[in-house]
């Protein structure tokens, strides 16, 4: 089968997109203290943070995110020592946008974040072209902190100096 046209295009995003996460590897080239600490605590772990029970974890699952995001959210709560978190809503500490959020949606749930300086959590960014097009408008207006850990991007609401981390 030839490789052309628009499948030769996405291939070859998909492969710069790729190429350009290798340097990121394991949290080699992060400057950022938090950011760093993010990597080795919360993504690089393989297991649930002892003594947090599993509530969270277990929402995400039965929410349909992946074993490894549903931990890794799970941990990165209690790493950053969220006193709340909400799903497909915008409150508490963390806010946890799901992928059957809108994406009409995602610009004003940004705009209450900021105001009311919580994390915002994107789950699957990518997942078609009107969602990953809103979601690069989003990073391109940011103020803050953002980590882009390809099936979720978190944004950062805080003291943190613009800085946007692809992983």
């Amino acid at each position: 089968m030839k490789i052309s046209g628009r499948n030769l295009a996405l291939r070859l995003q998909l492969l710069g997109n790729r190429l350009s996460r290798i340097k990121h590897r394991k949290g080699h080239g992060v400057h950022s203290p938090f950011v760093y600490s993010l990597v080795r605590k919360v993504f690089m772990r393989k297991d649930l943070f002892d003594g947090t029970g599993s509530e969270l974890y277990d929402v995400l699952r039965a929410n349909g995110l992946s074993v490894k995001s549903a931990r890794q959210l799970h941990n990165l709560i209690f790493h950053i020592e969220a006193k709340g978190y909400s799903i497909n809503k915008v409150g508490g500490e963390v806010s946890i946008l799901l992928p059957d959020y809108p994406t009409e949606g995602l610009r004003e749930a940004l705009e209450v974040a900021k105001r009311e300086r919580l994390t915002l959590v994107v789950c699957q960014p990518y997942a078609n072209r009107e969602r990953h097009r809103e979601v690069v408008a989003l990073l391109d207006d940011h103020r803050s902190t953002s980590v882009d850990n390809r099936a979720y991007i978190l944004f950062f609401n805080n003291h943190l100096p613009k800085q946007h981390y692809r992983l």
